[in-house]
């Protein structure tokens, strides 16, 4: 049986056509250096042409060949295994891409519709309410109303001679016919083809045959193999009918000039709608997806079609090729996509970790809970600050969502909550609780982007009420609404209900947005909402027939999957750009109700991970956060400033107010846009000097980033309907503050302050990565953050990195030696970034020379006394004779109390301690980071580390006990 692989640190790479396996084989050296043991890939599998994250896969079974071959893959994998290290691969299993015309299946499901061979794979609703749409799938990917698009001409009938196949064309998009029509086609006129083809009557007897060949495949609707073969068979003939005979060849070129009409006149566009009336698939407006849409899309994104894991043959279809790598040695470990978009994750992973067992000659579940999850799997799930991930998943803990804002919480200063909180209504006018922005953000979302999904789920709700005397007279509008309540009040993502298990914390979770959606509601009769909860429970089900049953388990699942869009919707991207008061904390994963983390809650925290999840992923910056570890840090800093905060804001807003411009009556940029500029500001500029060329690649990545903020917020302008005169008043707006004249009276003010928040944010970072290092978990490093980044949200941070420049920076730091003088010149030259990489580097080899310490060793929270206790994070990781302690400082801002100087040495710490606890090593430890000793004082019988000696040349302290 071949070994569990538990990474030790992770590296995650972005790959596109932009940084290919050929480039990351490049690298592998300078991870290997760097102290990497995975590296941590984004998909990798054949994505849709130019896609720049690969989540948007139209083959499960091929790599992407804008990445690179096979060849290539391998070795990148061989080059892996010959630095000792191995590979992490992100997998996408809930949903394809279909744009383009790349995704053969979907392709084969437009065509044949429910007669396709993958008609199960996606989730449609073939069955809807609207009789127009039954059977069909709805496209909604025209520019404008469908009879506008057909009479101008856009929609085209076009034939692919060498494959004997009819398809509607529309831009970029191809949708096939569906074959049994072709006769449509192919008998329109015909007469015309006869007395054409009087000289080639072998051409006629043959075309005649053909007609009724495809006729018949409307008999084999029901056996898709047959029908398939048969349509193969038949489009080959006339392929080969077209290439043999130039009147079949003049009579179908013909015939397509017939069809596509011309435009400006009307009645010319007939044939073509009514050949159009007949297919599986139903073109629109891409405005009507909201309304209508009736496949199951990832969250709304008309591009993305779900898929039906639970079905066994999609499953094994989708998942070959990665069991094949699994089984080869090639992949170690997964990380899996949005699991909370399939019918029961639990199963899923269940099954995952079987195939990999079977790949790899083991036995499932017979010795130890290693062997029982052969595989190291991690589950992206975002949990709330309330919610336990459940323990009965087949993985080894989630990717870390949770923990990069538990630790970021460590720097905000919780007794500045009232203030921001105060300052925020004075300055923007805005007085709602985040509570009342996420509950109406998520009542938006469900009206206006995911409003066919909930049709989907009244229908079915109806139909369960209608099926019983006690419930028929509930009102499919009743019931619709009391359903848009229950989910706007959804305290979770979702629950995890299935016919085997309904949890207690299931209950709790929708006994709260029941009660939540009661007390909201103005209807006298609230009993609806009792139904609710027992369908969703799956209540009440003992006497009734085995129809009814499947019916409410049918819904309940599907509300599951529901209730996960919405809420990651109306938070992350809707709820996080409007309520601004310290954007620090509106990260995926996070809670801005919650204003600071203590170091007690923190160190249970870890504990519970070491407990529970000892192998989940930690990270402090991924691919989908909202701004990278290095700008939250900075706006941190904001929460120590109160007094000075609200005097910037007051005189920047001064400055500035003559560029804005008024759009419907308003001065914009609105208040609220304008503090989460500043913030943004703040967070975001460069550490280096910036000159003309400088200056105008940062105002370029500003303005896109508040055009996506704003559309995002869906306030002034959205996504869907862009208010152009607003959008153009916060561009110049931008413009006028980073222009060297017009904004130079506010950047002569901006910038001292932002100089010194950012330096404060840098201590914050050092923190913040030590930590990440050392906690219980396997810590991960976003690509390009070993040096500092100040980046945002995508697609600003999945931008190029220069590893050039970090592996320079890197073998600079090898070559040099490491005395406690050039360790504090690290410090005084802080903007280079040397100190982060130096950091990371000797906390990874410490993390390789003592493996078992980190992954298995005891978590021993250690107490701070002394006048700068609470400005102190730290705890001891201990494993039989080892003991290693982990100190990090917080809060500098008010550590320096305004001083320039650095929180280094005892004139800043004083008389601050950190008492040892029994049995944690001798008298002698070293200080890995500075490579010097450092001496314990005895006190009453303790072992004591006097803070200013231990942070005298660094602000934070890694020491491993040295007379062992």
């Amino acid at each position: 049986m071949n070994e569990k692989v538990t990474p030790r640190a992770t590296y995650r790479l972005q790959f596109n056509r932009n940084f290919t396996f050929v480039e990351a084989t490049r690298r592998v050296p300078y991870l290997a250096a760097l102290g990497i043991s995975h590296v941590y890939a984004s998909p990798c599998l054949k994505a849709r042409a130019g896609s720049l994250h690969g989540y948007d896969i139209v083959d499960h079974n091929a790599f992407n060949p804008e990445i690179g071959s096979r060849e290539e893959f391998e070795h990148f994998v061989d080059t892996l295994h010959d630095h000792g290290m191995g590979l992490i691969l992100d997998i996408v299993p809930n949903h394809l891409g279909i744009a383009g015309g790349e995704n053969t299946w979907w392709l084969d499901v437009l065509e044949h519709g429910q007669s396709s061979a993958y008609a199960a794979y996606f989730d449609i609703d073939w069955h809807p309410v609207k009789e127009a749409l039954r059977s069909k799938v709805l496209l909604p990917v025209l520019g404008a109303q469908y009879g506008e698009v057909l009479e101008r001409g856009e929609l085209t009938l076009a034939f692919d001679s060498r494959r004997g196949e009819f398809a509607i064309r529309y831009y970029d998009h191809r949708f096939p016919l569906d074959p049994e029509t072709y006769p449509v086609i192919l008998a329109h006129e015909m007469d015309s083809l006869a007395a054409r083809a009087a000289e080639e009557s072998h051409a006629m007897t043959e075309w005649h045959g053909l007609v009724a060949d495809f006729e018949r495949l409307r008999a084999a609707r029901g056996v898709p193999t047959e029908r398939l073969r048969a349509s193969a068979a038949c489009k080959q003939c006339l392929a080969a009918l077209f290439e043999r005979s130039p009147s079949v060849r003049a009579f179908i070129e013909e015939k397509i000039a017939v069809y596509n009409g011309a435009a400006g006149h009307q009645g010319s566009f007939d044939l073509l709608h009514g050949l159009l009336e007949q297919q599986s698939f139903r073109l629109a407006y891409w405005r009507v997806a909201a309304d209508e849409i009736n496949y199951r899309r990832f969250f709304d994104v008309n591009e993305l079609v779900c898929l039906r894991q639970e079905n066994s043959e999609v499953f094994d279809a989708t998942h070959r090729l990665l069991f094949a790598l699994i089984a080869d040695g090639s992949v170690d470990g997964l990380r899996v996509d949005h699991p909370d978009g399939l019918h029961d994750p639990r199963a899923y992973f269940r099954r995952l970790q079987d195939e990999a067992c079977r790949g790899r000659d083991c036995l499932p579940g017979t010795a130890t809970p290693r062997e029982d999850k052969p595989l190291y799997l991690v589950a992206e799930k975002i949990l709330a600050g309330y919610e336990h991930l459940p323990e009965d998943w087949a993985i080894d803990g989630d990717t870390g969502y949770a923990y990069a804002n538990l630790v970021n919480g460590l720097f905000i200063y919780p007794g500045s909550e009232r203030e921001l909180t105060r300052l925020y209504a004075r300055f923007t006018g805005i007085r709602s609780t985040f509570d009342e922005v996420w509950y109406d953000r998520k009542r938006e979302i469900i009206r206006s982007q995911l409003s066919s999904e909930l049709t989907v789920l009244a229908n079915l709700l109806d139909g369960i009420a209608q099926a019983g005397r006690d419930t028929r007279d509930y009102t499919l509008n009743g019931l619709r609404e009391a359903l848009t309540e229950v989910v706007a009040c959804f305290p979770v993502y979702r629950t995890y209900v299935t016919p085997e298990s309904v949890s207690e914390d299931d209950r709790r979770f929708v006994d709260w947005a029941v009660a939540q959606a009661k007390r909201r509601s103005p209807a006298a009769d609230t009993s609806v909402f009792d139904f609710i909860r027992d369908i969703l429970l799956l209540s009440k089900l003992e006497n009734r027939e085995a129809d009814y049953r499947g019916r409410v388990l049918r819904f309940a699942m599907r509300f599951q999957q529901y209730t996960a869009p919405v809420n990651a919707k109306g938070m992350e991207d809707t709820a996080f750009y409007v309520y601004n008061r310290l954007v620090a904390l509106n990260e995926v994963g996070g809670d801005p109700r919650r204003f600071g983390v203590s170091p007690a809650a923190f160190h249970t925290t870890n504990q519970q991970r070491l407990r529970h999840w000892p192998r989940a992923m930690l990270n402090t910056s991924t691919h989908d956060s909202k701004r990278g570890e290095d700008v939250r840090a900075r706006l941190d800093v904001i929460s120590e400033l109160v007094d000075e905060w609200p005097q910037m804001l007051t005189r920047w807003s001064r400055l500035n107010r003559r560029k804005k411009r008024p759009v419907d009556d308003a001065p914009a940029p609105s208040r609220n846009d304008e503090y989460l500029l500043y913030q943004t500001l703040l967070g975001t500029w460069p550490v280096e000097p910036l000159d003309a060329s400088g200056l105008e690649q940062f105002r370029a990545r500003i303005e896109a980033y508040m055009l996506k903020a704003l559309r995002e917020a869906k306030i002034h302008t959205s996504w869907i309907n862009p208010n152009e005169a607003y959008e153009a008043a916060v561009t110049a707006f931008v413009r006028g503050l980073l222009d060297a004249s017009a904004g130079k009276a506010f950047l002569a003010d901006f910038l001292p302050f932002q100089q010194r928040v950012a330096r404060f944010g840098l201590y914050n970072s050092l923190s913040a990565t030590l930590l990440k290092l050392t906690s219980p978990g396997v810590p991960d490093i976003y690509q390009g953050t070993e040096l500092w980044s100040f980046t945002l949200v995508d697609p600003d941070n999945r931008g190029p990195v220069d590893f050039n420049l970090r592996e320079r920076t890197l073998r600079s730091l090898r070559d040099t030696d490491v005395a406690p003088d050039h360790l504090r010149s690290l410090i005084e030259r802080l903007e280079e970034g040397r100190a982060k990489l130096h950091l990371i580097r000797k906390t990874l080899a410490l993390r390789r020379d003592y493996p078992d310490v980190f992954a298995w060793g005891d978590y021993l929270p250690l107490e701070s006394v002394g006048e700068k206790a609470e400005h102190l994070c730290s705890f001891a990781r201990r494993r039989e004779q080892i003991t290693i302690l982990v100190i990090a400082a917080r809060w500098f801002a008010r550590l320096l109390l305004g001083r320039d100087g650095l929180p280094l040495g005892t004139a800043v710490w004083g008389d601050t301690f950190i008492p040892l606890p029994d049995g944690a090593g001798g008298t002698v430890f070293k200080e890995v980071l500075s490579d010097r000793h450092v001496t314990t004082m005895a006190q009453d019988g303790r072992r004591l580390l006097r803070i200013g000696e231990v942070l005298s040349h660094f602000p934070v302290a890694l020491l491993i006990s040295a007379d062992r």
